[in-house]
């Protein structure tokens, strides 16, 4: 049990650490990389071009699930974690002394796309790591502890969002926008160290241990190969919950600001629900051992989708309170039925010799839903100047995810040990 809670927190902190970073960036490109990288453009087509830098990052994450998911499935889970922060780490803190357009031009806005780059790679093999690192070490309640790793990412959004806020607070908007936004970014090489010192404790997972002997193919083939189908499903499944998490955390901060909330409401607004959604996020995923991963993301699926035309009349209406409450309501409740579980359900959908690699690549591929969804939702207010066709979208990809939900099997009683169970149980 020691090894577990060992596990739990080595996932939960690395997690948090990592998403700091790269949601720091997320947070970053609303409200200062249009800015400092693009200033040379229009308002908002600055906003659509921050906005696609920060998809770069998502679009490099399923090459780090696949990089990393290879040799992880190889050589061992704890290895490549390693590797992970440490990419993050460094990137993360030379994004913080880059030169901005105006020091250096356009070569500014494309050295940040190249660290962004670094940023997704790093991330994309992380996650999948994280979570098997937990649910490879549980024996029972796994979407319990498997979550630790998913709750990571809505903590260190609020880690960045304090940090962030805390610097503009302090230092002023002028100085922030000049040198204040460096800070953050520069905290990275410290909270690096933390994370080192955390998952360097912990041991290889006993189910990677005791399915080492029977490795023989390449983790990728094996994937494409055998296990295609529930590859594409998971994929389907977790895209809706990273389009509605990206749409609140990302674009909901560009939109508001347009819309005359202040930088700091907003900030807080966002604070509040993702602090919420960290408890959602267990919650839920405690739920879905009880009563099954599929009904409970199922639910939310259906209530992200009529949420999201109320989304934007409520921010509308240019009240603080109700931006704080669909905040939460979409950020610690909705979008956490949809999101939680995945860290037990992608696990359970691959066997032990090429888990990782699977169950990095589903993940990572429907996260480009978080990489596009600001862009594509920017370029549509661009455009149309409305936001009747975001919802729109919105409901489109939660109907994807229902129904590649109904075309899985449930995974909730499966066993990781490959001694009992290894092989893909979405066949059906």
């Amino acid at each position: 049990m020691s090894q577990l809670r060992r596990a739990v927190a080595a996932s939960y902190i690395g997690s948090l650490i990592e998403y700091y970073d790269f949601l720091l960036y997320s947070t970053a490109s609303a409200l200062v990389f249009s800015k400092v990288f693009f200033s040379n453009l229009d308002p908002l087509l600055a906003t659509v071009a921050s906005f696609g830098t920060f998809a770069t990052g998502y679009l490099a994450r399923p090459i780090g699930g696949v990089i990393f998911g290879h040799f992880g499935d190889l050589l061992g889970r704890k290895r490549m974690l390693i590797l992970t922060m440490t990419l993050m780490g460094i990137s993360s803190f030379l994004i913080g002394v880059l030169p901005t357009y105006a020091d250096i031009g356009g070569l500014a806005p494309a050295l940040l796309v190249l660290l962004r780059v670094v940023q997704g790679i790093a991330v994309g093999g992380e996650w999948g790591g994280s979570v098997l690192l937990s649910a490879e070490h549980a024996t029972s309640r796994r979407g319990l502890w498997a979550s630790f790793t998913n709750a990571g990412a809505p903590s260190g959004l609020v880690v960045s969002t304090l940090v962030l806020s805390a610097t503009s607070a302090i230092v002023g908007d002028k100085a922030f926008l000049e040198w204040g936004w460096r800070i953050p970014f520069l905290l990275s090489l410290v909270l690096l160290g933390v994370g080192l010192f955390v998952r360097l404790r912990v041991q290889e997972t006993p189910v990677f241990v005791a399915a080492k002997a029977q490795r023989h193919r390449l983790p990728l083939v094996a994937v494409l190969q055998e296990n295609w189908r529930p590859l594409l499903l998971s994929i389907g499944v977790g895209m809706s919950a990273f389009v509605a998490q990206s749409t609140m955390s990302t674009f909901v901060l560009s939109y508001g600001v347009q819309k005359g909330f202040t930088r700091q409401e907003i900030l807080n607004a966002l604070t509040i629900a993702s602090v919420c959604g960290v408890i959602g996020i267990i919650a839920w995923s405690a739920a879905s051992d009880r009563f099954g991963r599929r009904p409970i993301v199922l639910v939310g699926a259906l209530g992200m989708a009529a949420f999201g035309f109320l989304l934007f009349p409520m921010i509308n209406s240019g009240s603080p309170a109700l931006l704080t409450i669909a905040l939460v309501i979409g950020l610690a409740v909705l979008q956490p039925m949809m999101y939680g579980p995945l860290a037990a359900l992608y696990s359970e959908l691959f066997g032990t010799q090429h888990r990782y690699t699977g169950a990095s690549l589903g993940y990572q591929i429907a996260g480009l839903g978080a990489g596009f969804g600001p862009l594509l939702f920017a370029e549509i207010w661009r455009v149309s100047a409305g936001t009747l066709a975001i919802s729109v979208v919105i409901a489109a990809f939660c109907a994807l995810t229902i129904v590649c939900v109904l075309a899985l099997r449930e995974t909730s009683g499966r066993s990781l040990n490959p001694t009992v169970a290894d092989r893909s149980v979405a066949d059906a």
